[in-house]
């Protein structure tokens, strides 16, 4: 596979265990930022009446399309590219839109751009499921998130683990209320948004 990501690999089981309810009578899914498509295959797999549709940016979107041509199930479907500071996005409504490691990557005027385009496309009552690492109150979970930053800030200084209360509010913004936090292995967060009707 190409452009394989062993953080993927390792989260994937964790990751499933808590979509086992939430997705289960979920009909499609946005994945924004899909890399490899690791998260696809797997996923698709598991909700077989789910259609997982992938994204991602020009840099990556060829490898991508040869994994889920290569290794996807028929419920994954062609992947678009999307930048979230594009807008109208090319998908123009779902009833679940899942990121994995991406906000701590993204500039944060980007990260407001996202929150724009989940609230022009989510439906109502539909979820936003974020994974990644997080601070709270101004202050890391751990000190290897805290050295983590800082390894992110010195390749780009507009990446970061960014404030969940900012995150919070964006969600807000869009209509979305917090249905769940959870801490997940390797000192990240699994943050489940619904939107309210």
């Amino acid at each position: 596979m190409l452009n394989f990501s062993q953080a993927s690999e390792n989260n994937q089981q964790p990751i499933l265990d808590k979509l086992a309810g939430l997705f289960s009578s979920v009909p499609d899914v946005l994945e924004i930022g899909s890399g490899s498509g690791q998260h696809a295959v797997y996923f698709a797999r598991h909700f077989p009446e789910l259609v997982w549709q992938t994204s991602e940016l020009n840099d990556g979107i060829s490898a991508l399309t040869l994994n889920i041509e290569n290794y996807a199930p028929d419920n994954v479907k062609k992947p678009v590219l999307l930048d979230v500071c594009h807008h109208p996005w090319p998908v123009t409504t779902c009833s679940a839109i899942f990121t994995a490691n991406t906000l701590h990557i993204m500039s944060w005027s980007s990260i407001k751009e996202l929150f724009k385009g989940v609230g022009s496309v989510l439906k109502n009552q539909g979820l936003l499921c974020i994974y990644g690492p997080f601070k709270y109150n101004g202050e890391f979970t751990t000190l290897s998130n805290a050295r983590f930053d800082g390894w992110l800030k010195a390749q780009n200084p507009v990446s970061g683990i960014r404030d969940f209360e900012a995150i919070d509010e964006l969600a807000y913004q869009q209509n979305l209320s917090l249905l769940h936090d959870y801490a997940m292995p390797a000192n990240n967060q699994f943050l489940i948004f619904k939107r309210k009707s």
